[in-house]
Order: structure tokens, then sequence, then C-alpha cells
């Protein structure tokens, strides 16, 4: 992205500093409504639906959704974008109907609670590992992608100089406001970037002559069919190169990435956490994935169009700022590029606060640290900071956004997901079964990511497809190790995810009288309904609607 010679730049960097301002003046503001734990890491538990949605919208509408899923359609069409923006809805509806009632009727304050109190010690241990190099890596996306704009707005600021300056205003207001400034600072960041990407969206079907003009496109960068989502086996595109039982690995992968691997994260429910009732909770979480599909599928759409419009385009990663800038007028295009930044500072600050919470909630106790209010903000806080520094030396040593995204969810998809829906549906998982499942998951995947890059799984290894090897399609793809080994790490998450179910299954059936199977309780310590049926998100929406008497919001 280089914004050398755009006459308004100036434009740009005004419109970025009023939203750093506000964003600011609401963690000050917000820091005033902070009296507990409960009011810093889930708002007092009294969100509405319209702030759930919207909070989880904005959130997840991130630098890979964005800038990263418009370079990947300029180069893959759908094919390259199922891991976000498909996956990523399907993880919301998912989440939404099987898992999210329950977890707000525990009133947890963190993902890991769930893990602790079903499983115990070790896999407290465990899940907060995984989810602190969860966020640890996606705060890093976040942050390459803001220093990427500050660098294109001011070339002689190097991009690590732009990651530290954002990081640094991240987690100050997020240190000042916790999810209360978080939540209503994504409720007014939803507006601007989901209107600044339809505007973006509706000049450039525009140029390519409206939705025939569109529709009529038959190639990308690397792929002949840029709508469709399933593998062409059968021609010369495979799925993003790779043909037999490697492509469609990686297909399914693609989706289980973010459609299974972001459910048991803290930043989603977070937010569920923080709604009113039950059916606020499951309501914004199905009002979030609508939202997500319906803004999120236009990004990729661009860089389809970008393509028949700029098929030499200099830097596919550009594609999306390209478009502003050649086909939006001046004022909405550095009102989009202030949003841009300021959807990155969304997503990053709900990062940071979700791994301090798991540290000062989970990890702490632990180790004998027991936090009692004014000094569980505190360390929280202390915490968020933290967070950010680690979050800058991971961006500064691996300068790449989309692929930053995928290992993000990938490390829980292997880890965390079997134990997390295994816990809450099937009554004989415990706790040896869970560290195992995560163990087994976490090795193999290490182990099937050489295979797949040295030998490949039932196909061409991934070093060879990535340096041309004989296939047509991908004589001009760039001859990129980097290219292989996020290649491997992806497909190789499939059999590692199958690997973990079979461990807990097998594990947890030989362990149940060594270790007998944990209750599921809530944050009381009582048991909760165990039957699945009340578990699932079928829920009035009158009830997520309707205005609640204080004594009823967190019940």
């Amino acid at each position: 992205m280089d914004l050398t010679g755009y006459p308004y730049v100036w434009l740009i960097v005004t419109f970025i500093v009023g939203f750093f301002a506000v964003r600011m003046g609401v963690g000050i503001w917000a820091s005033r409504k902070v009296a507990n734990a409960a009011d810093y890491i889930v708002a007092g538990r009294s969100l509405p639906i319209y702030m759930i949605g919207a909070s989880v919208m904005a959130t997840w509408f991130a630098a890979e959704t964005l800038m990263g899923a418009s370079s990947t359609g300029y180069q893959y069409g759908f094919q390259g974008v199922i891991f976000d923006p498909f996956g990523a809805a399907a993880c919301l509806f998912i989440t939404g109907f099987f898992f999210t009632r329950l977890m707000r009727r525990a009133r947890y304050l963190t993902i890991v609670d769930f893990f602790v109190r079903r499983y115990g010690k070790w896999m407290t241990v465990l899940a907060s590992i995984a989810q602190l190099m969860t966020y640890f890596v996606w705060t890093g996306a976040q942050m390459v992608a803001a220093g990427t704009i500050v660098n294109a707005l001011f070339p002689s600021v190097p991009i690590e100089v732009g990651m530290i300056l954002i990081a640094v205003w991240v987690s100050g207001y997020t240190m000042l406001g916790g999810m209360l400034a978080d939540t209503l600072l994504d409720f007014i960041q939803m507006f601007f970037t989901a209107g600044g990407m339809a505007l973006i969206f509706g000049y450039v079907i525009y140029q390519v002559g409206g939705w025939d003009g569109m529709v009529s496109i038959t190639e990308t960068l690397y792929n002949p069919k840029p709508f469709t989502l399933l593998p062409d086996m059968a021609g010369e595109a495979g799925y993003l190169g790779y043909f037999g039982s490697m492509g469609w690995m990686y297909w399914i992968a693609a989706w289980l990435s973010v459609g299974l691997g972001s459910i048991p994260t803290q930043d989603l429910f977070q937010r569920s956490m923080s709604a009113r009732n039950e059916s606020t909770a499951v309501w914004g979480t199905y009002m979030a994935g609508a939202l997500y599909l319906f803004f999120g599928i236009m990004s990729p759409l661009i860089g389809i169009m970008m393509f028949k419009l700029n098929p030499a385009f200099p830097n596919p990663d550009g594609v999306l700022v390209g478009a502003a800038l050649l086909y939006v007028p001046p004022v909405l295009t550095a009102i989009f590029m202030a949003a841009l930044a300021s959807a990155l500072m969304s997503t990053a600050d709900s990062s940071l606060l979700a791994g301090a919470s798991v540290v000062t909630q989970n990890l702490f106790p632990l180790f004998g640290k027991k936090l009692e209010g004014k000094e569980e903000v505190k360390w929280t806080r202390i915490m968020v900071g933290i967070n950010g520094a680690i979050g800058i030396v991971i961006a500064v040593s691996a300068s790449i956004i989309y692929e930053l995204g995928v290992v993000a969810w990938t490390l829980l998809l292997v880890g965390l997901v079997t134990p997390f829906i295994f816990g809450m549906y099937w009554k004989k998982t415990n706790g040896y079964g869970a560290v195992a499942s995560v163990l087994g998951g976490w090795g193999s995947w290490v182990i099937l990511t050489w295979v797949a890059y040295q030998f490949g799984l039932g196909g061409d290894s991934t070093a060879i497809v990535c340096s041309g090897g004989d296939l047509s399609l991908l004589a001009d793809r760039a001859v990129s190790m980097d290219c292989a080994f996020w290649d491997a790490v992806s497909i190789a998450s499939l059999p590692a995810f199958l690997i973990s179910i079979a461990t807990i299954i097998i594990v947890s059936l030989a362990t149940q009288k060594q270790n007998p199977p944990l209750p599921i309780t809530d944050v009381n310590g009582d048991p909760l309904d165990t039957n699945p049926l009340h578990f699932y998100g079928i829920m009035p929406i009158k009830d997520a609607l309707r205005k609640l008497r204080p004594e009823e919001y967190d019940q």
C-alpha cells in the first residue's frame, strides 16, 4: 500500500487523528464506570442486543477480513476466503445455536472458567496457554496492518515504529475503560467500517458495469472460477493449487480453522457473557453473524472486481485501499481509511483485554495469587499493557496479516475445540481425556506440518507446490518457502483435529475410574442443567428486545 503522491493524505490523517481522540476519550469516560472485575471484563453483564451484535461484528471485522480477504479474493476468488469471512460467519451461527446460552447462564468471566470447572488444574493451564498464544498472534496481525497504514501515510516512518505507536494508543484506552469502552467503540466503529466497505463496493461495481458486469467475471489471478467455493479438482485450479487428497484436506481445514477454531475464544464469549440475559446473548450472536456475512463478503468481491479492472495491480495486499483511492471521492476515502485504522484498533483492544482477563482470572488464582476488588482491576490493566508489548514482538517477527490470523485460530482448532465441545455435550469426558486431546492435537499438528511440508499428505508436498513444480497454474507464483510453511500448517490441522477427537474419546473411556468426570457448574460452583436441549439457542427474540428490570440482568 503506497499513498505517495496522493494529494489528500492530509485529509486522511485528520480523520484518523479524530478517531484516535474519540477512542481515548471513551476510554477515559468508561474508566469512571469501573468498580470491579465484572464491570471491567464483562461490562457489568448489562449490554443490550444491538451492543452485543455490533461489538462482535466490529471485533471480528479485522485486518484479515478487510485487507486480507480482498487481497486473497483478488488472487483466488471465493476459494481463498473460505477461512474468513465464510468460516467466520458460520462460526457465529454455530456458537449462537450450540454454546452461547449455557455460557451466559453460567455467568463466567472467561472462557477458561469452563475448563476450570469441567476439567480441573492441568486443563486450566493448557486452556490459558492456548488462549494467550492465540491472542498474542492475533494482536500481532492487527499491529502489522496498523503499522502498514502508518507507513503508507508517512513513508519516512518505518512500519515497526507505526506498530509501536498504535500499540501504545490501543493499550492505553483499553487499560482505562475495559469492556465497556470496547463495546461502545465497537458499536460506533461498525457503522463507519461497514458503511465504508459498502461505499467502496458500490463504486467498484459501478466501474465493472453493475451486477451483470460483476457476475460475468471469469477469472482471478490464480483461479479460473472466482465465485465457486468448491475445489476445482477436475480442472486446473484444485484448491489453492493443491489436488487430490491434499486439496480436499486444505479445503476442509479452511472451513474448520475459524468455523470451529474460533468457538472457544475469550473475545467472542466475553461479549456473550456481557449480555443482560441468555436471549440477548444468543440473538446478539445471530445478529453479528448476519452482519458479518453481509458486509464481509463485499471484501473478496471487491478483490475479484479489482482483478478485472486492474489485472496487473502491483501489490495485491493493497487492493482494498487501491480501490478506495482510485474510485471513491477523497472525503469518503479519508473517512474509510480512518475507519479502517480504527477497525484494526477495535480488534486489537478486544484481543488485549481477552488475554489479560485469562491471566488475572485463571492463571493468577492457580498459582496462589487471589485478587479481589480494585487489585483485580489493576492487574488486569497491567496485563493489557504486557500483552500489547508481546503482540508487538510477534508483529515485528512475522509481518504477515492473513497467515497470522490462520495460525491464531488453528491453535485452538487442534487444541481446545474438542475438549470444549465434548465437555459440554458428552458427560463421560474427563480431565485426563481433555489434557490428552490438547497435547495430542498440538503434537500431531507439529509433526504433520513437517510431513506435509517435506513429503505431502497424499499428494505433492507443499514445498513442491509452492516452488511451482509441474503445475502450470502456479508457474507464475513466487517461489517461497514461507508459502510452503503456511500451507502445511493449514493442511495438517485437519488430521490433527481428528486425532484430538480420537484421543479424547479413547483416554476418557479408559480412565473413568481413575479420573471421574466433573459436572458442568456455574461461576458459584452450582451444577447446571445438563439437558442438551436446554443448551440450544432456540429462544424467543422478544426476551432479547424487551427492557429488563435491574434485578433481572444477572439471571
